[in-house]
């Protein structure tokens, strides 16, 4: 008599407990201190870069090839895709949080909290250590703060690619997972964009944005990897 077999349990491991010690789980720490530490280099050389005034040329051109493409429409499609890197990207911080404590995702909500207090007290330390004065505004009223890094670009960054990555830890679907990675990657280009087409920014400053917001979030992936293989 044949004795029945369980079928494989479909799901995904509960991201919301700590994994298994397993290989992966160490190349997947490697990996992270390799990217943050590249960032990082990269970051000291664009900053070094900036301190010195050799990025000029590179941002004046880059600023006038993206300005050629002015109109009255895209100035309203990119004031409205550079709100998202800032004022409602607030709102969706928080709608994010609420969604993810009712799911019962307590360790994303606390992952996602924490990534973006240090995503803005990074950006308020980079701003201030630097002192870069902004360069001309094309359209809007000019910031108050410092110009580098891109604090749009830096928290941009941080909350679409933490929320891609927590999203895609918890879903079974590959579509679901592939779709918000590009979603992801698309908002964080154009916000990016957005800002050097309004001239809020030099192309230097979202450049140093993205690569800080990279340095913080593979540091904090590697804390909390090693925090969960510690458990074990």
């Amino acid at each position: 008599m044949d004795v029945p077999t369980r079928a494989p349990d479909p799901q995904l491991p509960d991201p919301e407990r700590a994994p298994r010690r397993l290989a992966i789980a160490e190349a997947g720490i490697g990996l992270s201190l390799i990217v943050a530490l590249l960032s990082l280099f990269l970051f000291g050389w664009i900053a070094e870069e900036v301190r010195h005034g050799e990025t000029a040329s590179f941002d004046l051109a880059v600023r006038s090839w993206i300005h050629q493409f002015a109109s009255p429409a895209m100035t309203r499609a990119m004031t409205v895709i550079s709100m998202l890197g800032y004022k409602i990207l607030i709102a969706e911080l928080l709608g994010a949080i609420i969604v993810f404590l009712c799911l019962r995702w307590r360790r994303a909500a606390g992952w996602l909290a924490i990534t973006m207090a240090g995503a803005l007290a990074l950006e308020l330390a980079l701003k201030y250590a630097f002192h870069r004065p902004r360069p001309q505004v094309f359209f809007g009223a000019e910031p108050h703060s410092y110009s580098f890094p891109s604090g749009h670009a830096l928290s941009s960054f941080c909350f679409y690619v933490v929320m891609a990555g927590l999203i895609a830890a918890r879903v079974r679907s590959l579509a679901l997972r592939i779709a918000a990675g590009v979603l992801a990657a698309v908002l964080v280009i154009a916000i990016g964009i957005s800002r050097v087409y309004l001239g809020m920014h030099y192309p230097s400053d979202v450049l140093g944005g993205y690569l800080a917001a990279a340095v913080w979030v593979n540091a904090m992936l590697v804390l909390d990897r090693w925090r969960m293989n510690r458990s074990f």
